[in-house]
């Protein structure tokens, strides 16, 4: 440490009692590569805007971000947060995308007492059975965006629905969530994770003739989906719902008018009318030349989640029981507005209806509907048993 200490403070340290990181350092291995690579590209570029508002500093100490691909690979991702953790010895984790990579990361991390800040990534197991107390979930469940388009379409009174999702946590947490306050019919289609061409996906909707269709499908699979779907004609007869991250700035600036008329949920917009949101889109678009997605909201929420419980814990990020309290308590103020952690990590939040038109300035983008859920838990909670 640069500042000289007092006799009593070095005998302190000596002792083992409280003292300050010199620097905080922070692993973040992330999809920056593949299909899937501008949900990765989002996150991280929320992230860094962040460390920029926070003047590169976590809690007040200078911070060290170290960036992997995992390349949506879970061993290559395994491999990143080895090193992350071994050799680096980095005091938060952060960045993953899909649900099977945050599966095989997380045991590891767990071990290693190192506290993941999430993102993205939010599979059922963590929010119950094995459920940890260095797993926190900055974003929402997997399930929640879903059963709020869920309640969506039972609302609206579609009879038929076909879902289609990839076969991989997500996916299944998805028709889980979907179908937990939708009641109706149901056929369910799964893709490979990271198909790109749907021909035989839509043979099968055109010949099932659905009033309503449910997709998610991430980064460039969505992206390929909606164009060859609307190519074939088939939005004329069915309406198209997604949840928010299937329908986000991302997709949305890839695909342009086919966009428009999907419905779809999100826990934030870039319409959300508070100071912190406003200041967030307004320097990302400067930054970056685009509109935030959510997938960068949440990049953006988890740097500011560590500074605050860096800053609780006067940079003595070595005391796990202090450092979990600060993290629990979210002493920062989120771009979507207020919310707090369930038992489990996880958000208790709200999630609007969003619907993608042509704003004042001509652009495709989402605008914000209404709520379908205010103060919403996953439905997972119940089976944490936090020790």
């Amino acid at each position: 440490m640069s500042i000289r200490l007092t006799a009593l403070a070095a005998a302190l340290m000596l002792a083992g009692s409280v003292h300050a990181a010199d620097k905080i350092k922070v692993g973040f291995v992330s999809t920056l590569s593949g299909p899937g690579a501008g949900l990765g590209v989002d996150i991280r570029d929320g992230f860094n805007l962040g460390m920029q508002h926070l003047g590169g500093k976590l809690g007040g100490l200078p911070a060290d971000v170290l960036v992997a691909d995992d390349q949506q690979n879970p061993d290559i991702a395994k491999q990143a947060s080895d090193k992350f953790l071994k050799r680096d010895k980095v005091d938060f984790m952060t960045g993953i995308v899909f649900s099977n990579i945050m599966l095989a990361v997380g045991p590891a991390v767990f071990q290693n007492q190192t506290f993941y800040i999430s993102a993205n990534a939010g599979p059922s197991q963590y929010a119950g059975e094995q459920c940890n107390p260095f797993f926190f979930n900055v974003a929402w469940q997997n399930d929640n965006l879903h059963e709020a388009v869920g309640k969506v379409v039972q609302d609206k009174g579609f009879k038929n629905v076909m879902i289609v999702t990839p076969n991989y946590p997500g996916g299944k947490d998805a028709v889980s969530g979907f179908k937990r306050f939708y009641k109706g019919k149901t056929e369910e289609m799964y893709t490979k994770l990271g198909q790109l061409d749907y021909a035989a996906e839509l043979a099968q909707i055109r010949a099932a003739k659905p009033d309503a269709l449910f997709f998610f499908l991430p980064g460039g699979m969505g992206i390929n989906f909606v164009k060859q779907f609307v190519a074939a004609g088939l939005s004329r007869d069915t309406q198209l719902f997604a949840p928010g991250f299937s329908a986000d700035e991302d997709v949305i600036k890839a695909v342009g008018d086919p966009m428009m008329g999907m419905f779809n949920s999100s826990h934030w917009a870039h319409d959300m009318d508070n100071a912190e949101n406003k200041r967030f889109v307004a320097d990302f678009q400067k930054a970056y030349g685009r509109l935030p997605s959510l997938y960068a909201s949440q990049g953006y929420d988890a740097a500011l989640m560590m500074d605050a419980a860096v800053r609780d814990v006067k940079g003595n990020v070595a005391d796990k029981k202090a450092l979990q309290k600060a993290l629990e308590a979210k002493r920062f103020k989120s771009v979507r507005g207020d919310f707090k952690f369930n038992s489990n990590h996880y958000p208790i939040q709200n999630y609007y209806l969003r619907v993608i038109g042509k704003d004042a300035q001509g652009r495709v983008t989402n605008k914000t509907m209404g709520t379908i859920f205010t103060n919403h838990a996953d439905a997972y909670a119940a089976q944490c048993k936090m020790k």
